[in-house]
């Protein structure tokens, strides 16, 4: 497929079947969101959604990491800037993943490596995630006076509260195992074999009515959990909030610093 919107950030190539593959493409960054890739992917995921040429999306990412959460050179930004800017910056980093998520097409991750934060946000908006044996998952970001905000409705409706309570506030790091437990992946493969799981999970798309299937997955989105405009308008209350907060700032500097912040023992 052309290129469309010109992304720095992400890739997007497809298949004669219809299977376009949209790739975080900044490796060197561990395909950390920044505000860049936040637009980019709201926009890509606008124009695949509108493509009737396309029929599954696959969400997969270049180097070692699937996606290491929020840039933290753009949070810090974040929280230097104005009120007024924060929360523009809050409301795109909920629009992409209201984007992903409301996606009329499959959109199936290709989780190849860790995945925190926003990583683990973006595998809960897929539809399926099949997760490589060796991978490992975290909600890291209390470790830096964060909470997982604006992905915390799509990630508490994939696991469920009680099972999210075991590692939405902990930062505990776990692997693909557990992630399969926690309902957050499908299921796990060994690495060599991703792309085959891959494959397996997009040939039953491409035998069924396109239409029928956004009807379908529109249907799951408003049987399950519901995430609507007051649930996405408060994880933005909540995402400001907390970057106007010291334990924030704090955890922030202490990054940056190299080192432990004051509440590490």
């Amino acid at each position: 497929m052309p290129d469309k919107i010109s992304p720095k950030t992400i890739r997007i190539e497809t298949d004669a079947r219809g299977v376009a593959t949209l790739w975080l493409a900044r490796p060197d960054k561990h395909n950390a969101l920044s505000r860049q890739m936040i637009d980019e992917l709201t926009r890509a995921a606008a124009t695949l959604g509108a493509d009737r040429d396309i029929r599954v999306v696959v969400l997969a990412a270049q180097g070692a990491s699937f996606c290491a959460g929020g840039d933290l050179g753009w949070m810090r930004q974040q929280m230097q800037a104005d009120e007024a800017t924060r929360r523009e910056g809050a409301r795109a980093l909920a629009g992409m993943l209201s984007a992903l998520n409301t996606l009329p097409k499959p959109l199936i991750a290709r989780v190849q490596g860790n995945a925190f934060g926003g990583g683990v946000g973006m595998m809960a908006v897929s539809d399926i995630a099949i997760a490589a044996s060796g991978a490992k998952f975290g909600l890291t970001e209390v470790r830096l006076g964060l909470i997982p905000a604006t992905i915390g409705p799509y990630v508490l409706a994939r696991m469920g509260e009680p099972a999210a309570r075991r590692v939405f506030f902990s930062a505990r790091i776990f692997d693909a195992a557990e992630a399969v437990q926690l309902n957050l992946a499908a299921r796990t493969t060994a690495p060599e074999d991703l792309d085959a799981a891959i494959e397996a999970e997009i040939a039953p798309f491409l035998q069924v009515a396109p239409g029928a299937i956004a009807a379908a997955k529109a249907q799951c989105r408003a049987l399950g959990p519901r995430i609507d405009a007051a649930m996405i308008e408060d994880s933005i209350d909540r995402l400001v909030t907390v970057w106007n907060g010291a334990e924030a700032a704090e955890g922030i500097a202490a990054f940056f610093d190299k080192r432990k912040p004051h509440w590490h023992p």
